[in-house]
């Protein structure tokens, strides 16, 4: 017992370890990078055994049963549809509502699959299969891990100003993870929002940020950020009672 409670949280912190090192190699490496391709199949093959094991492990060890498993299907398949209502259109982005909603009752385990499986799937069935899938799965994976970890406190007005405030952060740092990844391929080179491959943490990050600006994507990030706020206040209350009265009917558990 004692072994699974330590190896649960050292697995989620070694993927989202994984994850955030994916993003932020400008930031942590001197060398010149990578082809894209290469850098999202190194990305595939560090991702899904991580994926596959944190399943695994679960599922043998019996925090994931049946139960949650047949929950994570569902609520994966309805995200990947939803995501399917705007998707790429002026930053609205249709599904962190679901898996935030998801990983704050179910936990941070639960989140890190529905973010990366919600991605994928939805991928799958819209053929938005590419070099940038990798990126999407894990940067909504730490998406539901962070969901997963916030605060229950008792009145529900807190719940809900705590879960919308994280929609704000959620949505910025998806959108940052997003552009950075890929901002050494896309910003050229030789200008002040360049990568400069050898440059320190801070001048890089600055030189990100003026990209950010430039490109407007704190412009698409706001979009993003605006219509999960919105689709988190309006669906969040009914949401919370309903999933969490599912889970206790079913006895699921936390993981």
């Amino acid at each position: 017992m004692f072994s699974q409670l330590v190896l649960r949280p050292v697995l989620l912190g070694l993927a989202a370890m994984a994850c955030l090192m994916m993003f932020t190699w400008p930031l942590l490496i001197s060398t010149t990078a990578q082809s894209e391709s290469q850098l999202a199949q190194l990305t595939f093959i560090i991702l899904l055994p991580t994926v596959l094991i944190l399943t695994l492990h679960e599922f043998s060890t019996g925090n994931l049963d049946s139960r949650q498993l047949a929950m994570l299907g569902v609520l994966t398949a309805l995200n990947a549809l939803i995501r399917m209502l705007g998707a790429g259109v002026a930053g609205v982005e249709t599904s962190f509502f679901l898996i935030i909603i998801s990983a704050y009752v179910f936990g941070p385990g639960f989140g890190f699959l529905m973010g990366a499986l919600s991605l994928l799937v939805s991928g799958l069935i819209t053929g938005g299969i590419g070099p940038w899938l990798p990126f999407q799965m894990m940067a909504a994976a730490l998406v539901g891990i962070l969901a997963g970890l916030l605060p229950k406190p008792r009145l529900l007005w807190l719940q809900m100003a705590l879960l919308l405030g994280y929609a704000v952060f959620a949505s910025f740092s998806y959108g940052a993870l997003m552009t950075m990844w890929n901002w050494p391929f896309l910003a050229g080179l030789g200008s002040d929002v360049s990568y400069l491959p050898g440059a320190g943490i801070l001048e890089n990050l600055i030189r990100f940020v003026n990209y950010e600006i430039l490109t407007g994507g704190f412009v698409w990030d706001a979009g993003r950020a605006i219509t999960t706020v919105i689709l988190l206040a309006l669906t969040a209350p009914a949401l919370l009672t309903t999933l969490r009265r599912a889970a206790n009917r079913a006895g699921i558990k936390k993981f």
